[in-house]
């Protein structure tokens, strides 16, 4: 990081040399302590935890309990994540989640989600949504500036159809918002482009599970994102970009199969159950 990094970490969190030190030792002293949470002890880890509680221990530590006890649960996001799998490889090649390369202007880190990309008689949500989640992972691994500015998502509806909607049973749907309520991420904007008339029925199901704080941060948006007035996004999103999906796809899909070995080791750090 940097030092202009560190000095937007001290006004959003008060956070200092000081603070980071003492809680890191903390962190870890408690996770030594209590094994059985099986956490990952990098320290890049820990701060993506602290900075998303404020630096406040007692809500870290919870969100660290919640987050490897969810890992250990939901094997069928967390394990077997082989990207060479040809369920996974067919999802890359398709760009379920799309990072963007450029920041927006508050340098928060925007993620494209193309709800409608996969097929819903060829592909099982529980995979779309383990994709999803190893790019997620990936960045987040790559990305320290995430933990201080957050993360703004537009989920891209377009094709979207009943059978999409279908998947979404209401224990998947629940599942899927306390993943986003407990990873170490920081969301600070979750906008749905391209929507049917009838995307409330489905949202207001994905809004009954969401934090009050979480579901401020929904917005649905008729026509242009909002976003485009703070970053340039792709063509398909009727923005400024040289970059389409095509190369986010192709450029994604290198990277998780470039780090095969990174996503075999992970998958230890699990709580035991």
């Amino acid at each position: 990081l940097t030092e202009k990094h560190y000095k937007d970490a001290f006004l959003q969190f008060g956070e200092t040399e000081e603070l980071r030190k003492n809680s890191l030792q903390e962190l870890k002293q408690w996770l030594n302590d209590n094994p059985q949470i099986n956490a990952h002890k990098n320290v890049k880890y820990l701060l993506f935890f602290l900075r998303g509680a404020k630096f406040n221990l007692d809500k870290a530590k919870k969100k660290i309990k919640t987050f490897y006890r969810m890992r250990a649960e939901r094997a069928e996001w967390f394990q077997n994540r082989d990207p060479f799998l040809p369920e996974i490889m067919e999802l890359l090649s398709i760009g379920v989640l799309l990072p963007l390369a450029e920041k927006d202007i508050y340098n928060r880190q925007i993620v494209i989600i193309r709800t409608a990309a996969h097929d819903p008689k060829k592909h099982a949500q529980n995979d779309v949504f383990k994709t999803m989640k190893m790019i997620l992972d990936l960045l987040v691994y790559f990305d320290e500036t995430i933990s201080i500015y957050g993360i703004c998502a537009i989920f891209d509806m377009k094709g979207v159809t009943i059978g999409h909607a279908m998947q979404l049973t209401p224990m998947m749907i629940k599942r899927s918002v306390a993943s986003w309520e407990n990873y170490p991420t920081r969301v600070k904007m979750l906008e749905f482009v391209n929507a049917p008339l009838h995307v409330n029925v489905v949202l207001n199901v994905f809004r009954s599970f969401m934090s009050s704080k979480m579901k401020e941060r929904v917005i649905v948006t008729r026509g242009q994102s909002k976003l485009s007035e703070l970053v340039n996004l792709p063509p398909e999103l009727n923005g400024k970009s040289n970059t389409n999906y095509e190369d986010l796809i192709l450029y994604w899909k290198q990277k998780v199969q470039e780090n095969a070995t990174w996503f075999a080791e992970d998958e230890q750090f699990k709580s035991i159950l």
